[in-house]
């Protein structure tokens, strides 16, 4: 008996352990993802803001006339005034915490093979160094924005990082790329900021880590840990433990700049084990003195079994307190999980909220500004533009709230019979009365009166987005196509659009947020709709999916419940 109850032992010791130790890391893999999230979706919206500020600069009508013309001898200096506004204002101290995150510290040109321009000997273009303005050059011009990051100073005390975002400039003639303007803006210094005093963040690119709290012989340690395992797992997201200054942790990298020709980069994650140390070496000794008792009383038990029959019964009821208290701790901690998930879309929902007043006031003081009469008419169409720009940053901020409100289980929905033919012909009708610069065609074949259960703000939402996208990414004399049928207790409705098709690599990211892809690249939007319509169309209890994309053919069904033809027909002028 004795040596049976020591073999439990010691293997409910291992076993404990080791789960231990899986669930610590399972843990800090969640709170790493749950806190980049956080960060991302604040920098997703930083990216769309600065991509649609360069690609705004790369349209200057005076550099395509120097590119144009080869007159490069004039590209710079026709820059130094087109771009003015973009450089930062003086503050090139990069230990300065409220950097000019809107302002470019450097730019440059890239000729038709990708080569850097050479640039004026002036420091208003912003001072490199001949390596690290080298590192800007591409293999070849790109057609779509690319993305990278410049670690200038690597090893050093005044070591910086800069995010480059690198612009195609598009040739009026040919509509063919013909240079790139290239933009660095100084990488905002979240690394230390985090409220979890166990995590240190940093980016790792071209084998070096940018990790200013590290020291310098720790990190240059674990950018080449790095190194090997990036080059063994190939650019996918992954874990591995190690050792920074004699201490445990568990390191977590995840890519960040994905299909960009510029060197890959990877946001890092530095978790601290001490504490899960900790917590094994007490499990054991706990597990040991639990393991020494029962020895002691196997032992007992073994001479009095005969007239102490009681004991084992005694010995489960307090095994079975002991289970008792695990469980209502296990329920404590799942509560506290919980909780900590309510305030992550909590965050969500207030971040939303706190943006929308700044942004409120900023529309009203440029629609005052443009209510002026001193303005000249190039400012005024520039303030014109800022005032729209700020429309299309309340929807983004409005449609982020719609989002969080979802994700955090607070959107009811009341349904009703909703007459979805009735919808789609008022869309229709909203569709036809604005400006068609395409000459689109316009088929439907949709039932009299199709009722669906949902409601019909949010029915209307959907059909908003599907129908908006099916006019913004057709071609000319192309032509949109609507049917609807009853399929069971389904009510299908397809529409399909002429135009250029969805990359099949790029099909099973569509329905992300924030994600656009090549065909998105140089028309409105943020990237939400198509995720804004599956969510809605999922609460009704459907779905939204893409059928098809070939050549000129590109088609989505959504998917919404019949209607009980019992339901009372006053609903039905809901």
């Amino acid at each position: 008996m004795m040596l049976v109850v020591s073999g439990v032992t010691a293997v409910t010791v291992i076993i404990a352990q080791r789960n231990i130790a899986a669930s610590v890391k399972r843990e800090l893999e969640r709170q790493f993802q749950s806190e980049l999230a956080t960060i991302h979706a604040v920098q997703e919206m930083r990216h769309a803001a600065l991509a649609e500020r360069c690609r705004a600069l790369a349209r200057k009508p005076r550099i395509h006339a120097a590119l144009e013309d080869n007159a490069l001898d004039l590209l710079y200096p026709s820059a130094h005034d087109e771009l003015r506004e973009v450089r930062e204002s003086g503050n090139t101290d990069p230990a300065d915490a409220s950097p000019q995150i809107f302002q470019a510290r450097f730019y440059r040109f890239l000729d038709s093979r990708g080569a850097v321009i050479p640039t004026p000997a002036t420091s208003e273009v912003g001072l490199l160094s001949s390596a690290e303005e080298a590192r800007l050059a591409l293999p070849v011009t790109p057609s779509r924005v690319q993305t990278g990051y410049l670690l200038c100073d690597a090893g050093t005390a005044t070591e910086t990082l800069d995010e480059i975002i690198a612009m195609p400039i598009i040739s009026t003639e040919s509509g063919a790329p013909i240079a790139a303007l290239v933009l660095g803006f100084a990488q905002i210094e979240h690394l230390d900021g985090t409220a979890n005093p166990t995590l240190m963040r940093g980016i790792w690119t071209n084998r070096h880590l940018h990790l200013p709290s590290l020291a310098s012989p720790a990190r240059a340690i674990l950018a080449g840990e790095l190194a090997r395992q990036i080059d063994v797992s190939h650019r996918v997201e992954t874990s591995f433990p190690s050792e920074i200054n004699g201490a445990p942790c568990l390191i977590f990298y995840l890519p960040i700049n994905q299909n960009s020709s510029y060197p890959p980069a990877y946001e890092v994650g530095i978790y601290s084990l001490a504490e899960s140390v900790a917590r094994q070496r007490r499990l054991f000794w706990q597990f040991a003195a639990v393991g020494a008792a029962l020895l002691l009383a196997a032992f007992i038990a073994s001479h009095f079994l005969s007239i102490q029959l009681a004991v084992p019964v005694e010995q489960l009821a307090v095994d079975s307190e002991e289970n008792r208290a695990q469980r209502a701790r296990a329920e404590t901690a799942l509560e506290l999980t919980h909780e900590e998930l309510q305030r992550s879309a909590r965050f969500s929902a207030d971040a939303s909220h706190q943006l929308k007043t700044p942004v409120t006031v900023l529309r009203a003081g440029l629609e005052d500004l443009l209510a002026g009469e001193t303005l000249t008419p190039e400012v005024r169409h520039e303030v014109s533009t800022l005032v729209h720009q700020t429309f299309r940053l309340t929807s983004v901020i409005e449609d982020l709230l719609l989002l969080s409100r979802m994700d955090a289980g607070r959107l009811i929905l009341d349904f009703c019979p909703v007459n979805l033919s009735q919808l789609i012909e008022g869309w229709l009708d909203d569709l036809s009365a604005l400006p068609d610069p395409l000459a689109l065609k316009v088929e439907t074949e949709i039932p009299t009166a199709l009722m669906i259960k949902g409601e019909k703000r949010f029915t209307t939402l959907i059909l908003q987005n599907l129908l908006e996208n099916a006019r913004k990414y057709n071609r000319q004399n192309g032509r949109i196509r609507l049917t609807a049928r009853v399929d069971g207790p389904w009510a299908v409705l397809s529409i399909g659009n002429t135009g250029h098709p969805i990359p099949p690599h790029a099909r099973e990211y569509i329905f992300q947020r924030f994600h656009r892809g090549v065909m998105g690249e140089n028309l409105p939007g943020h990237g939400l709709g198509l995720n804004l319509a599956r969510e809605l169309t999922r609460l009704h209890g459907g779905d939204l999916l893409l059928i098809s994309s070939t050549e000129d053919w590109t088609e989505f069904e959504a998917r919404f419940r019949v209607m009980d033809r019992d339901a009372p027909s006053a609903a039905e002028s809901k």
